[in-house]
């Protein structure tokens, strides 16, 4: 007997999505979002069923994502921003903090909410992540938004009842 395997589908329905970005970096960090709203413009998703919201840099990600997501608004909240290192400490502290900070305001809110930060160590790595050679990460951000917030619904439905899920076929 094999286990049953639960997977999202990228099939938003009526959900809705925020999107936290960094001004910080705009010149990337609007790269960013412009995948993202490819993302969820190529996947359906109604352009009134996203906000955004803008904060002056990536250590800001992780509170605004909190807040947004206790809000009640949204199925899932896309964090996006741009770190690079530089000859400092910031970077670690600044990409550490991010990162610690958007998974912790998912664990507290229950809320997915999407690591789409760019850290680098020099800016032409950045600006390949961001849309011009390695794929864009916002659009692959907001293809986890949906992924997640799917698989999330499927679970709440199972427990009230209402999906049964599909045994895996090999």
């Amino acid at each position: 007997m094999r286990p049953t395997i639960h997977r999202g589908k990228i099939d938003p329905g009526e959900m809705r999505f925020a999107l936290v970005v960094s001004r910080w970096n705009d010149f990337l960090t609007s790269r960013l979002q412009e995948g993202a709203l490819d993302a969820f413009g190529s996947h359906n998703v109604p352009e009134d069923n996203v906000e955004i919201f803008m904060v002056p840099g990536s250590f800001e990600l992780p509170l605004t994502s909190k807040v947004v997501a206790e809000s009640g608004r949204f199925d899932a909240v896309v964090a996006l921003g741009v770190v690079i290192r530089g000859e400092t400490s910031h970077f670690d502290h600044v990409a550490g903090g991010a990162a610690s900070g958007i998974q912790q305001a998912a664990m507290s809110t229950g809320i997915p909410v999407i690591f789409g930060v760019v850290t680098a160590n020099t800016l032409e790595q950045a600006i390949d992540r961001c849309g011009v050679k390695s794929g864009n990460k916002g659009f692959e951000a907001a293809l986890a938004a949906i992924e997640t917030a799917h698989l999330h619904k499927q679970i709440k439905n199972k427990e009230k009842g209402k999906d049964r899920a599909v045994p895996h076929v090999a």
